[in-house]
């Protein structure tokens, strides 16, 4: 599952880095980025819920997983062929309702594979895996741009090819999940979905209160990205700009691989709220470190540089430690499915909320105040995260 998901993020953070520069290219406005990731987050979610009860109810989980994987691994391809915001939005729509039937199933089948005591561990050592990914996709992103960018006349061509690449690892991911990865099937549920909800326990829709709250604030790193090469513009240009926030984004993502497996061996020994209310406080302070790097309009890159490291290390205990916490929360392997579906749902609304939020604020009001919005949010999932036993 490590190695499935070192290829599937390898493709779509390759996309990932370089799609801010496109939109530059293209002379498109940073609320219809924040939107097409708000919009693609809650598709994801709402397919979550309903994939994971459907693998409960199958005893299933590795087809529909590959599936998802497919789905996820191809469509981002169809950017190649935009002009404009909508073709973008399809393919991101597209990519993750893969995403969202894949990520449930495969987190249920991670928690299955180890003793309860190494669960940290285990997701921790996946997201590390995850995030190996995301640091050679966009190195290659920025490196195709790089190299294909002064032998082109058309300043979007270098970015098609580029995204017409992400096939080659999407298609590895799907490949990897079918080919290496073993189930152990069993007699499904005939619950419904909402009856499946219904019986799980009451701490974890504690626990789900706290996801919400900084969920609404922790908007896509896409916007990140767009953040970066916005500050560093008027000093490097636009199109260097847009090569450093890449870069910048690989940064992130070394200190996500970095941190996700110490956080999750950590998580084991002491315990998880405690070490994700840290995460989610780091969180706000990333956020509320870009709302000051916009009102002093710094353009220093270390500065914008750290701000992506920290962003990188939150990311790693939130993915590492709500997990794990859900695993622990539903003791019961038959509802696993639906109990992901469910902290995958309410992370995917809270992601459209802020997503969408934070884009539109910033294009029609100011990036200081999107951003303190997004500290605020993620302060009181902190603090709402506390209540869970």
């Amino acid at each position: 599952m490590g190695l499935t998901s070192f290829f599937g993020d390898a493709g779509y953070e390759m996309a990932t880095a370089i799609l801010p520069g496109f939109f530059a290219v293209l002379g498109l406005p940073a609320a219809a980025l924040g939107t097409i990731e708000g919009v693609a987050d809650a598709t994801s979610s709402f397919v979550k819920l309903g994939a994971g009860w459907w693998s409960d109810r199958l005893g299933h989980r590795k087809t529909i997983a590959v599936a998802g994987y497919f789905l996820s691994g191809t469509a981002k391809a169809l950017f190649a062929f935009a002009y404009n915001w909508p073709l973008i939005l399809a393919g991101r729509v597209i990519a993750w309702l893969g995403r969202g039937i894949r990520s449930p199933l495969r987190d249920a089948l991670l928690a299955e594979s180890v003793p309860a005591q190494m669960r940290g561990k285990a997701f921790g050592f996946h997201r590390a895996g995850d995030t190996a990914g995301a640091i050679v996709g966009p190195l290659i992103g920025v490196g195709l741009l790089s190299y294909l960018g002064p032998h082109s006349s058309d300043p979007s061509r270098p970015f098609r090819i580029a995204f017409l690449l992400t096939l080659i690892p999407g298609l590895a991911s799907a490949l990897t999940f079918a080919i290496l990865v073993r189930e152990n099937r069993r007699q499904g549920s005939r619950t419904s979905l909402w009856a499946s909800v219904e019986t799980l326990p009451r701490p974890f829709f504690r626990f789900q209160v706290g996801v919400g709250i900084f969920g609404a604030g922790d908007y896509s790193h896409t916007l990140m990205i767009l953040a970066a090469a916005q500050l560093l513009a008027p000093r490097h240009g636009v199109a260097r700009a847009a090569a450093i926030a890449g870069l910048l984004y690989v940064l992130h993502n070394v200190l996500y691989a970095l941190s996700a497996y110490p956080a999750g061996a950590l998580s084991d020994k002491r315990g998880r709220r405690g070490l994700l209310a840290l995460g989610y406080v780091l969180g706000a302070i990333v956020a509320l470190g870009f709302a000051a790097a916009f009102w002093s309009k710094l353009e220093n890159v270390v500065l914008i540089a750290l701000l992506f490291m920290f962003g990188g290390a939150f990311i790693a205990i939130q993915d590492a430690l709500e997990g794990a916490m859900t695993a622990d929360l539903v003791p019961e392997i038959t509802k696993r499915g639906v109990a992901y579906g469910v902290t995958g749902s309410v992370n995917g609304v809270g992601d459209f909320i802020s997503s969408a939020i934070v884009g539109i604020v910033w294009s029609f009001y100011s990036p200081v105040a999107a951003f303190a919005y997004a500290a605020v949010m993620m302060a009181g999932g902190a603090v709402a995260i506390q209540w869970v036993r």
